[in-house]
Order: C-alpha cells, then structure tokens, then sequence
C-alpha cells in the first residue's frame, strides 16, 4: 500500500454551542463550550490513521500544541516532521447551531511559519510511488506543490479555506482535487447563483452538478475531480469523463465539523488500497455519517472498524 504525506496545519478548536449563528452587534450567552484538536491538515490525517493508511503528518505547532501531536500519533499517525514554532499553534473559533451546522474563524498561527527549508526537510526521502496531501491552511503551500511535482508524488489536494490564495497555487500539478460546492464554484468560475451551494445541495441538482464538473474538466483536463455535495452525496469524475455517485446516508447530525475532512481521509486510504472510485465514496460517506452523529472535530472520526456496526 502506498505511503502517503500530509503536509497540513493542526490547530486549537474553541467550540460555542449557539441557538443561532451570532449577528453584527449581538451578544450571546452560549449553551456549552469544548475545546478540541482541529485544523483541516489534522483531521485529515486523523481519518487517514483511523482508515487504516500509512500517514505521515509534517507541519508547525507552538509550544502549545504538543498534547495535540501525542493525540495524533495515537491513531497511528507518523509525527517526526512536525516542528515547533516560536509562535502559538493555529486556533479556530467554531460556531456550532441547534441544526448542527457550523461558521469557523481561523488563526494561521504556527501553520503560517512554515518555511521552504521546512518544506525541503518535509519531503526528503518521498519520491515516485508516494502520494501527498495538502489543504489551502499553511505557509508556502505553492512551493511545496512544484516540490512535491519535481519528486512525482500524486497531489491530493483539499482547496478549504476556498479564498484570494488559491489564484497564487501551481494547481496544473493536482492529480486529485477534493471539493465541496463552495470550493468548486470558486475554482470553476461559475457564479453561486448558477451552480453554487444552494443548488448543488439540493436533492436532484444533476444539471448544475454537470455545470459545475464539465467547467472543472476545462480547466483541469488531466485531474480526477471528486465534488461532495452535502445531503446531494458526491460525484466523481475520472479525466476520461467517467462519472459515477454515491447518495449521502440520512442521519441526525450533532455537528458537521469535521465531516468533509472525515470524507476526505477515508476517500484517499481507500483509493491507496486499490479500492475503485465507487468504493471509496461509499466508504467515506459511511464514515462521514457516523462523524457528524458526535461533537467535535477530530474526536468526532470514526475507526475503520466502526464502519461495520
């Protein structure tokens, strides 16, 4: 099975349990508070342990943020790249409604003083066969995209936060993109209104999910695009144009935090044991329902062996 590097951030997650998401000048008493192990870069590394993968995690965290890289390495995650920064480890601030829904204030923190030595001691000894994992949280992420396609590692990569910095990234060098429908509106080009996510997340959008992948396809010709579209399931597309989908699993969700990175995880570990598309969607959609039954971000990931019951 083929080993694969997660160059990703690892952050603090504050979480505040609200009746509704707080408005401009509005004060709130919250109904509960928690603080978790979060960062997209974590948790998706998190869900590639618990699925069974060979991860290997490289990244920044303050003095701060030690109990966080013990709790990684517990689910069987590789934790010799992570170095320590002289500032605080990346925070989130999360708002969690009575829906289960969620709106998410980052920190960069030690996620942002990732350097290109960091990136060059990242990826030594990874080459051909590898695979690599990168999300848009981290300091010199374009660098470590031309790097990675230099050595031949297969890119997987996750574009959240979708925002400004994606235009700046060698984004020709991703075999593998991963996006909801706000990620794939923005790297699509086309207007939320048309394909964005309130259509996209309606049951039965197939024509704006058509719009959405054929203006990928333009764009990324040689890539495979794997779009997840909440209550709509996930559709993925080979550069050939096969297309196939999954339906998403009807649940009571608790909290949605870390569903997508939940997805994405189990999707790759998956695709890195030979499983065909199909497979891994429908795996990683299991795994993602049981994810948002329960509070939290990394904590809320389940065990492969979970997936069964």
């Amino acid at each position: 099975m083929p080993r694969i590097l997660n160059i990703g951030s690892i952050n603090l997650d504050e979480v505040f349990s609200v009746p509704h998401f707080i408005r401009p000048g509005e004060t709130m008493t919250c109904r509960s508070y928690e603080r978790f192990v979060g960062g997209k870069g974590n948790n998706q590394s998190t869900a590639l342990g618990r699925a069974g993968a060979e991860i290997h995690h490289a990244g920044k965290i303050g003095q701060d943020g030690h109990f966080a890289v013990e709790l990684l390495a517990k689910n069987g995650v590789d934790t010799s790249r992570v170095r320590t920064a002289e500032v605080p480890t990346g925070r989130a601030l999360i708002q969690v409604d009575e829906q289960g829904q969620n709106c998410i204030i980052l920190f960069g923190g030690a996620n942002r003083a990732i350097t290109r030595e960091d990136v060059d001691s990242f990826l030594d000894g990874w080459g051909k066969g590898d695979a690599v994992l990168f999300q848009n949280e981290i300091a010199s992420l374009s660098y470590a995209m031309e790097e990675a396609r230099k050595k031949g590692l297969r890119i997987y990569f996750n574009p959240s936060p979708a925002d400004e910095l994606l235009a700046d990234l060698p984004l020709d060098a991703v075999d593998c993109f991963i996006l909801n429908e706000v990620e794939g509106a923005m790297l699509s080009g086309l207007e939320a209104g048309s394909a964005g996510s309130a259509g996209l997340s309606a049951p039965g959008a197939s024509a704006e999910v058509d719009a959405m992948l054929a203006a990928l396809r333009r764009r990324f010709p040689g890539a495979e695009l794997l779009l997840t579209l909440g209550a709509s399931g996930a559709s993925h597309e080979n550069p050939d144009g096969t297309r196939v989908s999954v339906p998403a699993r009807r649940v009571k969700a608790v909290d949605t935090t870390a569903a997508g990175d939940t997805f994405t995880g189990y999707f790759i570990a998956a695709r890195l044991r030979g499983e065909s598309p199909q497979a891994a969607m429908e795996e990683a959609t299991a795994a993602a329902a049981i994810c948002v039954q329960k509070p939290g971000a990394a904590a809320s990931i389940p065990f492969r062996t979970e997936l069964a019951g």
